[in-house]
């Protein structure tokens, strides 16, 4: 028994580990060694192989298929129970074989039963198409995507690929709530060989599904350098959904009061206010190219972790595109599954509108913000920044002013039921076509917008009490800790299990 164990561990396989190392990567066990806690991984399925005994010597599928290239098992990160897999690329290129399909069956069901958090390390290429020992027609059958699957909205899952990630190794990753990659990963639904037999052409693996490509469309939230980069990543993704943690230092809360420029229209870049409100060094941003006019980053606050949704005015001017309105509900599903409340800091412009964003079906993708927000329960708290303008500052805000447990906007913010100058222009259309003098015409605009603009300050959007509170900016942190503070007193009944859209 010590024997065949210590066959499966890497010191049992120099060459196959020299040339991990050579290619730029560490190993299966290497990786899982950095993630968990020390002394905490308990192995499942070690001794399995691949299945090919009817055309291999039992021998060599021992010594060169450990594990069936798939170490799988339960551990700790950071003092809390988690379940980790990773595929092993030096063990057939990472492909899945029929003996690691029936192991992840199996930590599948422990994980839905334990409600332990999950790793997996995805790099593969896909099926095995050489096992021998099953009868097989068709492989159908195989119950891990939809078990995988199933656990959507259970338990959080971090996908961490490095290279080429192929098949159904693809859609264990796609099938994650969150997906870490480094910089020279490949992810397709299908590699080479299978577009090739599509007759789709001859496409070099590393062109399949590049970083240059996965990042910008959203599939991937994280890219880093390398695998220890994605490792500590991991580790950090993991904690914010394993809740408070000791309070972190609070950056100088003063500088919030300078942050956003007084000019409406001059755009600037939110994340240096995400991170004042932030405990110091606590941010992680999401999908950080994909739809930029839409912010999504886990934070903590005094050690409490929180969502926060934000408008980036330097892209579509913070509008609503449909794919920012993709990005937003998919994040506060995402935050709602695992009880991590929201914080929404709002400069929006509105929906944005007109044929080129109608073609994008902003009608239905636009609404699901709206319903996504409808839909949460978990505690939101809403911070107008600077503009808050129509059904797009709604759907920021849970579908409306009084739907966050609290809503309160900076001194220099205006809110409005659209755009102003475009409803001086709607509203006083029959007025306006009345005088003939276009330069007499825009002063008239100029006028009636300004006359607008003063209404739709914050400070009278507070005298009506259509929001709860004018606030010093360097005061937000500490409303939002004492507000989420006296929110988590409260008890509350849980939705039954959904699922959280992979989009």
């Amino acid at each position: 028994m010590l024997r065949r164990r210590a066959l499966t561990e890497d010191a049992a396989r120099p060459e196959a580990v020299a040339r991990r190392h050579e290619a730029g990567g560490r190993t299966a066990r290497e990786n899982i060694a950095d993630l968990v806690d020390e002394g905490s991984f308990v192995e499942y399925g070690r001794f399995a192989i691949a299945a090919q005994r009817a055309r291999r010597d039992l021998d060599d599928l021992i010594a060169r298929t450990p594990a069936d290239g798939l170490i799988a098992g339960t551990a700790r990160i950071g003092g809390a129970a988690c379940a980790v897999l990773s595929y092993d690329y030096t063990v057939l290129a990472g492909t899945q074989g029929a003996l690691g399909h029936r192991k992840k069956d199996r930590l599948f069901d422990l994980i839905e039963r334990m409600r332990l958090p999950t790793v997996f390390f995805a790099e593969g290429g896909g099926g095995r198409p050489g096992d021998t020992d099953f009868p097989v027609a068709s492989s159908l059958d195989v119950r891990a995507f939809k078990l995988w699957a199933g656990l959507s909205g259970l338990v959080p899952r971090i996908a961490v690929v490095k290279g080429r990630c192929f098949a159904g190794n693809a859609v264990i990753a796609g099938c994650a709530d969150l997906i870490v990659a480094t910089s020279d990963t490949s992810i397709g639904m299908g590699g080479p060989a299978m577009i090739a037999g599509g007759g789709l052409g001859d496409v070099p693996p590393d062109a399949v599904g590049p970083i240059t490509t996965q990042e910008p469309n959203g599939v991937v939230d994280i890219v880093v350098d390398d695998e220890a980069q994605a490792v500590a990543v991991a580790r950090t993704l993991i904690g914010y959904f394993g809740g408070p943690a000791a309070p972190g230092e609070a950056p100088d809360q003063s500088a919030l009061r300078t942050a956003v420029p007084e000019r409406a229209r001059r755009a600037y870049d939110v994340a240096p206010i995400i991170r004042t409100l932030a405990d110091d060094g606590s941010a992680t941003f999401l999908r950080e190219r994909f739809a930029r006019e839409m912010v999504t980053a886990l934070i903590r606050i005094e050690g409490r972790p929180v969502g926060v949704l934000a408008n980036d005015t330097r892209f579509m001017a913070g509008a609503i595109t449909a794919a920012a309105s993709d990005k937003a509900a998919r994040f506060l599903q995402l935050c709602d599954a695992f009880d991590i409340p929201v914080l929404s800091l709002v400069d929006c412009p509105g929906y944005m509108v007109g044929p080129a964003a109608e073609a994008e079906a902003l009608v239905r993708r636009g609404s699901r913000l709206l319903v996504a927000g409808a839909a949460l329960q978990v505690p939101l708290i809403a911070v107008v920044l600077r503009r808050g303008y129509g059904l797009g500052a709604q759907a920021m805000t849970g579908g409306g002013l009084h739907e966050p447990l609290l809503t309160v906007a900076w001194p220099g913010a205006h809110l409005g039921p659209m755009g102003l100058e475009g409803a001086v222009r709607l509203g006083l259309r029959k007025e306006l076509e009345a005088i003939a003098d276009d330069a007499e015409r825009e002063e008239a605009v100029r006028r009636a917008t300004a006359a607008a603009e003063d209404n739709a300050k914050a400070l009278n959007a507070a005298a009506v009490f259509e929001i709860d509170d004018v606030i010093d900016p360097a005061e937000t942190r500490s409303l939002v800790a004492a507000t989420l503070a006296a929110a988590s007193a409260a008890p509350r009944e849980r939705h039954p299990h959904r699922f959280v859209d992979t989009w």
